[in-house]
């Protein structure tokens, strides 16, 4: 009587346990967690670091490395690529600002994409049954690197969408950060520089910058535009 009576409670325990850790429970975490990074950016609004600046206590390599992990929270949280790397432009110019957003990138990339591979995978992978749901997920899974540095190279696809879209298929981690660093240089370098030569919008480095912006976003539309109709078929 004693064991039966010791093992009701163990029973609950582990039923308990099951539950917190099952798929949607894990989920549901995910969704909190996103949530309140969301609200965070909207009380801390990162972007007054293009109107504040960094603080001026903090300079050389140690600012670099802060704004970097800085930066990976703030992507992890939906703040906007674009507005961070134009202030790593304005705020260390266009060499450094560029190591310090390619890093961040990788560093925030790296975040969702755990986040979404420990606390999303299992409860989404078996929703996974539209045809372009379908035929995303087989791209990724099977030419993961391929595919992500097409994404990261033609910005069609939200930042936040293609790390969560990435973790959710089977792609591993290498060949996703590594993808990610790579394909992210040539539009971030764009971004930091027109940052960096913010005060001489007219000078050659600004409009060529500002020139591949705008033919790199118009080709990642079009993109977009056929794929979407591609996966749709004929009606």
């Amino acid at each position: 009587m004693f064991e039966t009576a010791t093992a009701r409670p163990q029973g609950l325990a582990v039923r308990c346990a099951r539950a917190l850790l099952s798929p949607w429970s894990r989920l549901s975490l995910l969704v909190v967690l996103l949530a309140a990074a969301g609200t965070c950016v909207l009380l801390f609004e990162p972007q007054r670091l293009l109107s504040d600046g960094w603080p001026a206590q903090l300079g050389g390599a140690t600012a670099v490395a802060l704004f970097a992990v800085a930066y990976g929270a703030c992507t992890a949280a939906f703040v906007p690529r674009p507005l961070l790397n134009l202030a790593a432009g304005a705020l260390f110019g266009s060499q450094a600002g560029l190591v310090a957003a390619i890093a961040g990138t990788v560093f925030g990339a790296g975040i969702a994409f755990g986040l979404g591979r420990m606390l999303g995978q299992d409860a989404l992978r078996p929703l996974l049954r539209g045809r372009w749901l379908k035929a995303a997920d087989g791209q990724f899974s099977r030419h993961g690197f391929r595919s992500m540095l097409a994404v990261r190279l033609f910005p069609g696809v939200p930042f936040a969408a293609a790390n969560y879209c990435a973790a959710v298929s089977r792609m591993g981690w290498l060949p996703f950060l590594l993808a990610t660093g790579l394909g992210s240089i040539p539009n971030t370098a764009a971004y930091v520089i027109a940052g960096a030569r913010a005060s001489t919008p007219t000078s050659p480095a600004f409009l060529i910058a500002m020139g591949f912006i705008a033919v790199t976003g118009l080709g990642g539309a079009t993109v977009a535009w056929f794929k979407r109709h591609h996966f749709r078929g004929p009606r």
